[in-house]
């Protein structure tokens, strides 16, 4: 251990504790240890997915693969120690390890002390204060760190930079057959998010939002999950129904899955990661739109996709800083991954032309208020009913100025241009708005 942990002359003890990572959690919660003696930690991690402890002292287990068991020595104990597990988000969820110190000798902690009985870290702030602006992320594989977060540098005024890539917000028709094949690897993206900020994301199929998939009522897909990346990670379909237990299990890296299910009712569903936590994967970039075309589905002129969802920015090139998504405090709010992209590449339109709009809000926290500044809808499609318009429809003098979602609601808007201009498209919470969640429509 650091010379600032060791504030006690060596006892010439040394003791010896078993520790578990199961379920979320340490087993022992904490360890009593005197003052001046050495302490080692037995760490085994018996849960399903990857964990470490790290020591507030810079003393650190590494990543434990499940089953795997390692020594971790903490040196003399002469002050309190804090611990956790550096994956992204699981600190958050209570994974929290506290060495405490008896005799005299020892330092106290009066942060650690505010802790409850069983290193829970909701009495007091010293676990967020530990490391800085809430546990910002560090690196790739989600460790934790002191660096500070992004949010200073992005500049919502600012266009994309050179060498970003905006999503392809045109929604490609679905294809005829009836048994769809996808290939899904789950790989960690370092990319642009907002100007002047980049993150490293974790995709589905190396963009965020994943690959949108399209079919029709009765298709059947069958999705092989690769997992590329560093963590333990997952898929839940919702457009198929179906016992949740071995489909939409965590797999390791470099594990495979297949998850086959069939389209039995229309919609735009939601497809994310459902590794906890959760929202965690989710904010970092695990999530994407299935689309299942109603039958009779009317042609159009142009068809568009956007889905929104929520940056809680890390450092630079850093994940998404998981304090600041369990206390819902977003830096903003996006259209298909990234801030301003639509404001510099319009989606096009033509002054008469039929606009159908597909929106799929997958959070993980805020809802949305989808409006078309200077548009009205005459068709509105929403979570799987049409309730404007639409196929037989009786023709009706009535309008809608808003799509409402909550996080993984979804469905469409239809509209056609009157002139030419530059048509805002926004969340109506207008906080949200001014967050990121807007862009254009240009007509012509």
């Amino acid at each position: 251990m650091g010379a600032t942990a060791a504030t006690a002359p060596a006892s010439g003890r040394v003791v010896e504790v078993e520790v578990e990572a199961r379920d979320m959690r340490f087993v022992p919660a904490s360890v009593q240890v005197e003052a001046g003696d050495e302490l080692v930690l037995v760490v085994t991690n018996v849960d399903d997915t990857v964990h470490d402890l790290v020591l507030d002292t810079g003393v650190a287990s590494g990543r434990l693969a499940p089953g795997a068991t390692t020594r971790v020595e903490a040196g003399v104990v002469g002050r309190a120690v804090e611990g956790w597990c550096s994956v992204a988000g699981h600190r958050q969820m209570g994974m929290t390890f506290d060495v405490e110190v008896v005799g005299t000798g020892g330092v106290p902690d009066d942060a650690a002390a505010q802790d409850g009985p069983d290193g829970d870290p909701s009495g007091g702030a010293s676990h967020h204060d530990a490391v800085g602006h809430g546990g910002a992320a560090a690196g790739t594989d989600g460790a934790e760190g002191s660096a500070p977060t992004a949010e200073g540098d992005m500049d919502l005024m600012a266009p994309p930079g050179e060498a970003f890539t905006t999503y392809d917000p045109v929604l490609a028709p679905a294809p005829e057959s009836t048994v769809h094949r996808v290939r899904l690897e789950v790989t960690e993206v370092v990319r642009e998010v907002a100007p002047g900020v980049e993150q490293t994301v974790w995709t589905f199929g190396g963009t965020a939002p994943g690959p949108v998939l399209r079919g029709k009522v009765g298709d059947r897909f069958e999705v092989t999950l690769v997992n590329d990346g560093s963590l333990g990670h997952s898929i839940d379909f919702h457009a198929g129904a179906l016992a949740p237990d071995r489909p939409m299990r965590t797999i390791e890296p470099g594990e495979t899955l297949t998850y086959t299910f069939t389209a039995t009712r229309s919609g735009i569903w939601m497809y994310h990661c459902s590794t906890m936590p959760m929202s965690m994967h989710i904010a970092n970039g695990m999530a994407g739109a299935v689309v299942i075309d109603p039958p009779d589905l009317p042609p159009v002129d142009r068809e568009y996709l956007l889905v929104q969802s929520e940056l809680y920015l890390g450092p630079q090139r850093g994940v998404a800083d998981a304090d600041k998504i369990t206390g819902e405090r977003p830096d903003a709010v996006v259209f298909n991954g990234h801030a301003t992209q639509y404001d510099h590449a319009p989606l096009e339109a033509r002054v008469g032309e039929r606009v159908r709009l597909w929106v799929l809000d997958v959070g993980p926290n805020r809802p949305s208020a989808f409006h078309v500044v200077g548009g009205q809808f005459d068709t509105v499609f929403h979570e799987g009913a049409w309730t404007l318009g639409g196929p037989g429809a009786t023709p009706t003098t009535g309008g809608a100025q808003v799509l409402g979602l909550h996080p993984a609601q979804g469905g469409f808007v239809e509209l056609t241009f009157p002139e030419a201009g530059h048509y805002p498209f926004v969340s109506h919470l207008m906080v949200d708005a001014e967050r990121g969640a807007h862009g254009l429509v240009r007509v012509e």
